[in-house]
């Protein structure tokens, strides 16, 4: 019987990429972060076929992916400016280009809008917010890819090229400098979560160089060769350098020579130019985004030698259901399925920096001195939080403006958030204690995805908390003027009474954007916060010969965007983009 099945399901996109896209789990496994050795090194029922690309010819270089060449000047743009826009909308593979902006738009719902509010106007704070980047080690080996045979979503064309999108976002951010409602300048970016996709050291330390600066081998296991689903020769997956015609050609991706070479060459980071903080996501802490991974299996699975690239769709339907539900948190499903199915493994090269990260390795990760950057020490992390080995803090943001970073994630498993009674009680006397102050939050989870109150095996009888009562607490605080989130890979905006709940999309599924944030005092008893969404320094239009880092960061959104089951929803609204909310003081 084949191995690989195809059909297509109907379920929530986002459910299931947080159980099948990401693997790696903290197991007790205390390993220190630093620079590593060799490859992945940091220093400071299908659609129906369309015709497929023609072979592109071999690219014209790669080497500016390496150090020495100057990037390309990236212009000072927002979406109010440009989008990218499919050029041929009735084929079934679209090509993007610079297409129209999005408006702002002025809602109303929580304060009217004055008159002469612009001509009064006091910039607050402005700022960016970057979320769920899931930068990713694709060679990982407890990647469940293969539960794309029960459903086409399980597994993205474009995830090789990660670490050259983000970095083209952190260029993007660098040129603009100035807010584009206030023109003051940004004072600081703040990550809302999912900055890693399989909670793996490798990883982490390939998010904390792209923030902070530096250059970054996007490869683990072996040092010369990509090793993955890509030239796996299983029809399951895009083969770009292969004449297989694969589920992905079928549907018009391109044959790409030398594009498995590329995704692996050295990237360069210029960093942010502003201070940035940090905030903590389900794929950051738990295996698959969903598992504690309470038997150590899947850590010690982690490091070794073996892959497993495709199952029948008899096995991985059962375990997609599990991991879609999240009904089993401890991932012993998981576990037993990589046993059952060894006999059916590959090798690959081991490689020890696949190893899981603990909550106390990302805290000491981020106050790690060579890790600083533009700032600030810790990326809002202290030594108090290693110490008590928590992950949430409060930051300033302005003249009389406070930030708290949140931790919605439950250690004891599941993709949907909640949190503890003790870091509840913290979050309200933080905001008592900041009353006569502007206070914004930010978490990765949003409060209709957190629903989940399985306990904290550390804290067996802490009782969780829901994003229900998360709104009501915030409400009953009237300093509370935003909660700024991700995690749904969607643009949404929601009126709670009394603040404004931001939630922003990814940066790793489409449509591929941040968040540009200001805050003004309009002098006439209300506020206007400013929301501007952003894209990639990339250019719109992809060179399909391009195989510099540029290059890459191009093509990174536009594979994004043809990506079987790319959602058509995650843009939002116009109420959901580029927008002025109005709040009273």
């Amino acid at each position: 019987m084949s191995r690989i099945r195809s059909a297509v399901t109907s379920l929530d996109r986002r459910h299931f990429l947080t159980a099948a896209g990401a693997v790696g789990a903290s197991a007790g496994i205390g390993l220190t972060l630093g620079v590593g050795r060799g490859s992945g090194e940091a220093t400071a029922v299908a659609p129906a076929a369309a015709p497929a690309h023609p072979a592109v010819p071999s690219p014209r270089s790669a080497a500016d992916t390496t150090t020495g060449a100057r990037a390309p000047r990236v212009p000072a743009r927002t979406t109010l400016d440009s989008v990218a826009t499919p050029v041929e909308t009735r084929t079934r593979y679209q090509r993007l280009a610079d297409g129209p902006g999005w408006r702002r738009v002025v809602r109303r719902e929580l304060a009217a809008p004055g008159a002469a509010r612009a001509s009064r106007r006091t910039t607050l704070t402005a700022f960016v917010q970057l979320t769920d980047l899931h930068l990713a080690d694709v060679q990982h080996p407890v990647r469940t890819e293969y539960l794309r045979g029960a459903d086409l979503t399980g597994w993205r064309p474009q995830e090789a090229l990660s670490v050259p999108g983000a970095v083209a976002l952190v260029e993007r951010i660098n040129a603009i400098r100035n807010g584009p409602a206030t023109g003051s300048p940004l004072s600081f970016a703040v990550t809302t979560g999912d900055n890693t996709d399989n909670n793996s050291r490798a990883e982490l330390d390939w998010y904390l160089t792209v923030m902070s600066g530096g250059r970054i081998t996007p490869n683990t296991g072996d040092p010369r060769h990509y090793e993955g689903t890509q030239n796996s020769g299983e029809k399951l997956y895009w083969q770009p350098g292969s004449t297989v015609r694969d589920v992905d050609t079928r549907l018009g991706f391109p044959r790409l020579a030398g594009y498995l070479d590329a995704v692996i060459r050295p990237v360069t980071s210029p960093g942010l130019r502003i201070p940035w903080y940090s905030t903590v996501g389900n794929h950051d802490a738990l295996a698959s985004g969903a598992m504690a991974d309470r038997s150590g299996y899947l850590a010690e699975f982690a490091v070794g030698g073996r892959k497993l690239y495709a199952v029948t769709e008899s096995e991985a339907e059962p375990l997609r259901k599990i991991l879609t539900a999240g009904s089993h948190p401890s991932g012993d499903e998981l576990v037993a399925l990589l046993r059952r199915e060894r006999r059916h493994m590959r090798a690959v090269t081991p490689d020890e920096r696949r190893a899981p990260f603990t909550p106390r390795d990302y805290l000491a990760a981020h106050l790690d001195p060579s890790r600083t950057g533009p700032g600030p020490h810790g990326h809002g992390y202290t030594a108090d939080n290693l110490a008590a080995n928590t992950q949430y803090y409060t930051f300033p943001m302005g003249e009389n403006v406070i930030g708290v970073s949140v931790d919605t994630t439950d250690r004891g498993g599941h993709f949907l958030g909640s949190v503890g009674t003790e870091q509840l009680t913290w979050l309200e006397r933080t905001l008592t204690l900041h009353q006569d102050a502007h206070v914004i939050v930010f978490s990765h989870h949003n409060s209709w995805t957190m629903t989940n109150t399985h306990p904290d095996p550390a804290k067996p009888h802490e009782a969780r908390h829901t994003g229900d009562e998360m709104v009501a607490l915030l409400r009953r605080h009237h300093n509370v003027r935003a909660w700024v989130n991700g995690h749904s890979h969607r643009n949404r905006i929601l009126p709670h009474g009394s603040f404004w709940e931001i939630s922003t999309a990814s940066h790793v599924d489409r449509p591929q954007l941040a968040r540009v944030i200001e805050i003004a005092d309009n002098g006439d008893g209300t506020l206007s916060l400013f929301t501007t969404l952003i894209e990639s320094g990339a250019p719109a239009r992809t060179d399909m010969q391009d195989l510099s880092q540029t290059g890459l960061a191009s093509m990174y959104r536009e594979f994004a965007h043809n990506a079987p089951g790319a959602s058509t929803t995650a843009y939002g609204s116009a109420d959901d983009r580029n927008t002025e909310l109005l709040l009273s003081r």
